[in-house]
């Protein structure tokens, strides 16, 4: 499986590919790197991302996951740059249990382009994050994404 790592503030990261989709991002730097067109591709746009310059990915994704993991990454998907959501509304919006989404969540294989950081605990509470350095990771994206939101709304 064709795999790239790259230097972000976060620190190293990690993208997978398989079968011409995004698989995989993970924390750290891979063991093996092979760089393929895609795989450029998706570093190109996390590096714009970390820069401010883009909020939204336009790549390929195939997170391997049960049905019902696909249905909450692509709720994950739909909250838009800038914003959360909460567990409940989640919970709400598919018909399960907040529990549930949670576990989704956790399970992303994703992070950052699949938005597993725009979901936050009752009342607005941060909650938890289970890449890089736990909730300080989640509030660097959260706030990486809404000063690019309001860069790019003052560009318009």
């Amino acid at each position: 499986m064709p795999q790239l790592s790259l230097l972000t503030p976060l620190g190293a990261l990690t993208l997978s590919e398989d079968d011409g989709a995004i698989v995989a991002l993970d924390w750290g730097r891979g063991r093996d790197q092979q760089e393929t067109p895609l795989l450029r591709a998706a570093a190109d746009q996390l590096q714009d991302y970390f820069d401010g310059r883009r909020v939204q990915f336009d790549l390929p994704l195939a997170p391997f996951g049960s049905p019902f993991r696909q249905r909450v990454w692509a709720a994950l998907r739909a909250i838009p740059p800038g914003e959360t959501r909460g567990y409940g509304d989640l919970a709400r919006e598919l018909g399960t249990a907040a529990r549930a989404i949670g576990g989704a969540n956790g399970a992303n294989p994703i992070p950052i382009i699949i938005p597993c950081h725009r979901v936050v605990g009752a009342a607005g509470a941060l909650g938890g994050y289970s890449g890089g350095e736990g909730p300080q990771t989640k509030r660097f994206l959260l706030e990486l994404e809404r000063r690019a939101v309001r860069q790019q709304g003052s560009l318009l």
